[in-house]
């Protein structure tokens, strides 16, 4: 089930995505809710070599913005119809979302419906080292 705060989290992710979308450099948008109540947002950067996810800039931004934790993530891309909708993060973020915020709630399009899932269901099994090299 989402929330108040959740429809807000989209909207403020929709809005940055609206403002800034290029379909050759920018085509997510992302808000992270902040344990202190602050959103940060980002966006994915693509270039010919390199593509960066927009959950990856919103957790960055929020960790620069010394947020201690992250209590909720959202993707948003554009639809067909050029309206902003929650897209499923990739599976890089599966990972690397919840290893930098642990126990945060990823509000996921269930076929069309936006849910609220934990990061055990984004990744059920997750990649782990056959032994640390650390």
């Amino acid at each position: 089930m989402i929330t108040a705060a959740d429809e807000k989290l989209i909207a403020e992710a929709s809005a940055l995505l609206v403002r800034v979308h290029d379909a050759s450099i920018t085509r997510v948008a992302a808000a992270a809710l902040g344990k202190s109540g602050a959103v940060h947002l980002g966006v994915s950067l693509r270039s010919p070599r390199v593509s960066v996810c927009a959950e990856s800039t919103a957790v960055a931004n929020a960790k620069a913005a010394g947020e201690e934790s992250i209590e909720t993530i959202v993707a948003v891309g554009l639809g067909e119809d050029g309206v902003p909708v929650v897209i499923n993060p990739c599976g890089v973020c599966r990972e690397l979302v919840p290893a930098v915020a642990p126990g945060v709630r990823v509000l996921v399009d269930d076929g069309g419906d936006v849910v609220a899932v934990g990061s055990p269901d984004l990744l059920p099994m997750p990649w782990k080292r056959a032994r640390s090299y650390d």
